[in-house]
């Protein structure tokens, strides 16, 4: 990584538990490329003013995960379509002080869905309802999915939610979680993430781990969460939120820079923050 210099060209993220994923993924392919670049995480105490900073300080982009991906759209210029589509934002471009928003979210969650070869005829049981859960509900609506329930604490969000995209709803509760079961389950809380108050929970109940053929969490942090575990020991089909935190920084990565490195580059970076 170049010395700090005053033409160093800066990017961050915000959230309100910052991890080193991005901040890894980004600086290596940055040293990889020789770019005069840097990645920084924040956990910002005030929203408003941290997008202020972006545009005042010339930072070129901002990654923005839970739970700002809503919050943060009175506050950019431009919605792209990936954003606009699904009301909720994970990336903001800085172009001389005009802010763009994108969702790179959608287009992680889709490429797994392909690359998993998941039947669209599949039942599926999505849990939450906040941005990350708009995004996976689109990718899924878009990849043919129509017998899908979410499942969701906050009755007006979930409703919501499903209503959007005409899908069922049903209430978070031990009850339903237990007594429901689908082909594909996906975690779109932040039951299981490292830090957080339910870092050691499982986000589905065994049962359902059990009926379902491909176990799904976004949670990318730590990799290898207690649903992917779970999901894993039962021997079956994983997808995790390692992986679609590695697709949606590559995406985030291309905006920024203009730059598209090599699959070899990729994977050697994925390897790098794997490896913290």
């Amino acid at each position: 990584m170049p010395i700090l210099n005053k033409d160093m060209t800066l990017c961050i993220s915000l959230s309100a538990r910052p991890s080193n994923n991005g901040t890894r993924f980004h600086n290596f392919l940055y040293e990889a490329l020789g770019l005069n670049w840097i990645y920084k995480a924040f956990a910002p105490t005030d929203l408003a003013n941290a997008i202020a900073g972006v545009r005042g300080l010339g930072i070129r982009g901002c990654a923005v995960s839970m739970p700002y991906k809503e919050e943060v759209i009175s506050l950019v210029d431009r919605m792209d379509a990936s954003a606009a589509a699904i009301d909720s934002v994970n990336t903001i471009v800085n172009d001389a002080g005009v802010l763009s928003a994108y969702n790179t979210d959608y287009t992680a969650i889709a490429q797994l869905i392909e690359r998993n070869a998941i039947d669209p005829a599949s039942s599926v049981l999505l849990r939450g309802s906040g941005g990350m859960a708009k995004a996976t509900a689109a990718a899924f609506r878009d990849s043919g999915f129509s017998r899908v329930t979410v499942v969701a604490r906050n009755e007006k969000l979930g409703q919501s939610l499903a209503g959007l995209y005409g899908f069922a709803w049903q209430p978070d509760s031990e009850a339903v979680l237990r007594d429901s079961t689908a082909d594909v389950i996906v975690n779109v809380t932040p039951i299981g993430m490292a830090g957080g108050p339910g870092s050691g929970s499982l986000s589905f109940p065994e049962e359902a781990v059990a009926a379902a053929h491909v176990v799904f969490d976004v949670v990318a942090l730590p990799a290898e969460t207690p649903l992917i575990k779970a999901g894993r020991a039962a021997g079956k089909t994983v997808i995790s939120g390692a992986e679609v935190a590695t697709i949606q920084a590559l995406e985030q990565f291309v905006l920024y820079t203009g730059i598209t490195p090599t699959p070899e580059q990729v994977a050697a970076a994925e390897e790098f923050t794997r490896a913290q």
